[in-house]
C-alpha cells in the first residue's frame, strides 16, 4: 500500500511539467453567419490554468456578447497525463460585413485572429419563410420621456421545440415588457403561422437619432425527425427625439391628446350648509405612463374645508396607443351659506401632434349654500344691569346640629351586620360544592370582516389614532362592498357624514380639525347593530 502511495506522489511531481500551457487556440463553431445568427466562440488552452480568463471586453463593440462559461478536463493516457481548459461564449452580429475576432492571451500565450463573414438576410430565403419577425412602433417621432408603444411579432411556420427572444435595445432609453406574450395564429400568404406577440414601453430620455435595435430570435424547430437550429431578426428602426422646448414650464407632459372632466356627488348646485360634497377629477393622457401624470391641484375657496380623499392611477394600451388616467376624489364641506365660485383648475401639456402647449382645463363652478333649516338659531338675550342696592342685606347662616342615635337605630345597624356575615357564611360554603361549568370552546370561526373593521376602529379610537381609525374606516367601506370611501360615505346619515369630513380634516387639513373618535365609533356601532337586527328579523326562505 505505501509503494502504491509513493508511486503515485512520484508520478504526479514527474508529470508537473505537463500541466504548464503551452499552447493557445481560438475558434468558432461558424463561418460565415448570418446577421441575428448566434455563433460560439471556443478558446481553449492545452495545460491547467487556475483562476485566469482572457479579456473578452474588445468583443463588445462589434458583437452582442453573452456571459463566459469555463470548464476544464484532465485525461491520462498510457501514463502520460494532459490537461485542457476552455472558454466559450455566444457572439452575434446585427450588421453584415466582415469581422476580426481578435487575439487573447493566456498565461503568457496568444491566440490567432479569427476573420469572420456576417451575410445579410435573404427577405424571399426559405429560412425567411418559416420564421421571422415583424416590428412596430407608435408613434415613431417622440419627444423626450414620451411613451411609444413597440410590438414585436414573431412568425412561426414550423414546430417549434425550444427557442429565445431577446428584448429590443435602444441608447438613452428605458423600454419595459408590458404584460406577458400572447399566442394566436395568423395566415399570410396562404400559409398559417404562430404567432407570439410582445409589447414594450419605450421612452427616450434624451434627444437625438437613435437606432431602435428589433429582438432577436434563436431556437430549434422540427425538420421531420430532425432538430433544426433557425433564428430570425427584425428591421432596425430610426427614431427622431425632439427635445422640451424652453419656454415649457410646469410638470413635463408630452402627449397627442389630454382630457380632464370631473363629477359631483351629489350633482345639484345648490347645497345645505354640512353637507359633504365628493368631487372627483380624472386626467387622461395618451402617450405618457401613469407615473408622468401630474397631482391636480384644487385652490382653497372661502367658506368651505377641502379635503383629499382616494388617489387611483391606471394605465392600458388599446389600438396601438399607452394610455393614462390619474383619478383623484376630494371631499368639500361648506360651512357658511351664501353663493360661492370655485376657480377653473388648468393642467399644461405639450400636444406632440401640433407641436404647442396647450392646457386642460375645468370652467369655474358656481354653488348656492343654503342654511340647514333644521338648525335652529338661537339669539342670545340681551343683558340687563339690576339697579345697586344701597341697603345691604345680612348673610344666611348656616347652623349644623348633631342629632343623638337611639337605642333603635344601634339595633338596626347590628342586624345589618349581623346578616351580613350569614350571608358570607353561606356563599363560603355552598361555593365548593357548586359543580363548575365546562369552559365554553374557543371560537375557532374567524370574525367577518365587517366585525373585524369595527374591532380595529374601536381600538383607534380608545387610543386617539386618527391614521389608524381612517384604515379601519376604509376597511369597513370595502366590507360592505364599497372600492371607495367617498362612496360608501354618501349613503351615512348626516351625522356620520360630517364625523368622518372632520376625520379627513385632522389628517389632511392645515388647520388641525377637532374630531370625536368615541362618538364616530359609537355611531358607526349603533349603524351596525341596526342593520344586523333588521337581517335577524327577515324571514327565512321556506323550502
Amino acid at each position: 500500500m505505501v509503494t502504491r502511495l509513493l508511486g503515485s506522489v512520484i508520478l504526479l511531481i514527474t508529470m508537473m511539467p505537463v500541466w504548464a500551457v503551452d499552447q493557445l487556440s481560438a475558434s468558432v463553431d461558424k463561418n460565415p453567419v448570418l446577421v441575428g445568427e448566434y455563433f460560439t466562440l471556443t478558446i481553449e488552452a492545452n495545460g491547467k490554468v487556475s483562476g485566469e480568463i482572457p479579456d473578452t471586453s474588445a468583443l463588445s463593440s462589434q458583437f452582442v456578447t453573452s456571459p463566459i462559461s469555463t470548464s476544464s478536463r484532465t485525461s491520462i493516457i498510457n501514463g502520460s497525463m494532459s490537461s485542457t481548459t476552455s472558454w466559450q461564449m455566444q457572439l452575434l452580429s446585427r450588421k453584415a460585413g466582415e469581422f476580426t475576432i481578435p487575439s487573447f492571451e493566456v498565461a503568457g500565450h496568444q491566440s490567432r485572429p479569427i476573420k469572420l463573414k456576417v451575410l445579410a438576410r435573404e427577405q424571399d430565403g426559405e429560412a425567411q419563410q418559416n420564421i421571422f419577425i415583424k416590428a412596430e412602433l407608435k408613434p415613431d417621432t417622440l419627444h423626450v420621456q414620451q411613451a411609444a408603444l413597440y410590438t414585436v411579432k414573431l412568425y412561426l411556420g414550423q414546430d417549434l421545440l425550444d427557442g429565445q427572444l431577446s428584448a429590443p435595445q435602444m441608447q438613452d432609453a428605458q423600454i419595459a415588457q408590458l404584460g406577458k406574450q400572447s399566442e394566436d395564429y395568423e395566415i399570410v400568404n396562404g400559409r398559417r403561422y404562430m404567432v407570439v406577440t410582445r409589447e414594450y414601453l419605450v421612452q427616450p430620455q434624451k434627444s437625438g437619432t437613435y437606432t431602435l435595435e428589433p429582438p432577436i430570435f434563436n431556437g430549434q424547430i422540427r425538420e421531420g425527425y430532425r432538430r433544426m437550429a433557425v433564428s430570425a431578426m427584425g428591421d432596425s428602426i430610426e427614431v427622431e427625439v425632439q427635445h422640451i422646448p424652453n419656454d415649457y414650464s410646469g410638470t413635463w407632459l408630452p402627449s397627442e391628446l389630454v382630457n380632464l372632466s370631473e363629477e359631483w356627488q351629489p350633482s345639484d348646485q345648490t347645497v345645505v350648509v354640512g353637507t359633504p360634497i365628493t368631487r372627483t377629477l380624472t386626467l387622461t393622457a395618451l402617450g405618457v405612463t401613469k407615473e408622468q401624470l401630474p397631482d391636480i391641484q384644487v385652490p382653497d375657496v372661502d367658506g368651505f374645508r377641502t379635503y383629499p380623499d382616494e388617489t387611483d392611477r391606471k394605465q392600458m394600451t388599446r389600438d396601438g396607443r399607452v394610455i393614462s388616467q390619474l383619478i383623484a376624489s376630494y371631499a368639500l364641506l361648506p360651512q357658511t351659506p351664501g353663493t360661492y365660485t370655485l376657480p377653473e383648475i388648468k393642467v399644461p401639456w405639450f400636444n406632440t401632434v401640433i407641436n404647442k402647449v396647450q392646457y386642460a382645463t375645468l370652467p369655474s363652478k358656481t354653488i348656492e349654500v343654503k342654511a340647514d333649516p333644521n338648525q335652529v338659531s338661537v339669539a342670545p338675550a340681551p343683558v340687563v344691569s339690576a339697579p345697586q342696592q344701597t341697603t345691604t342685606q345680612a348673610e344666611p347662616q348656616i347652623v349644623l346640629q348633631t342629632a343623638d342615635k337611639t337605642w333603635l337605630d344601634w339595633a338596626l345597624m347590628v342586624s345589618g351586620y349581623v346578616l351580613w356575615l350569614i350571608t358570607l357564611a353561606i356563599w363560603f360554603v355552598t361555593r365548593h360544592s357548586t359543580p363548575r361549568k365546562p369552559a365554553a370552546p374557543e371560537q375557532t370561526s374567524k370574525l367577518p370582516d365587517e366585525a373585524e373593521a369595527l374591532k380595529q376602529l374601536k381600538q383607534a379610537a380608545n387610543a386617539s389614532d386618527t391614521a389608524a381609525c381612517y384604515q379601519a374606516l376604509k376597511a369597513l367601506a370595502r366590507a360592505q362592498g364599497y372600492a371607495h370611501l367617498a362612496a360608501w360615505r354618501h349613503q351615512l346619515s348626516r351625522e356620520l357624514q360630517n364625523e368622518i369630513a372632520k376625520l379627513q380634516g385632522a389628517l389632511y387639513s392645515a388647520n388641525q380639525e377637532s374630531v370625536d373618535l368615541s362618538l364616530l365609533y359609537r355611531l358607526l356601532a349603533t349603524q351596525h347593530k341596526q342593520v344586523k337586527n333588521a337581517k335577524k328579523q327577515t324571514l327565512e326562505p321556506l323550502y
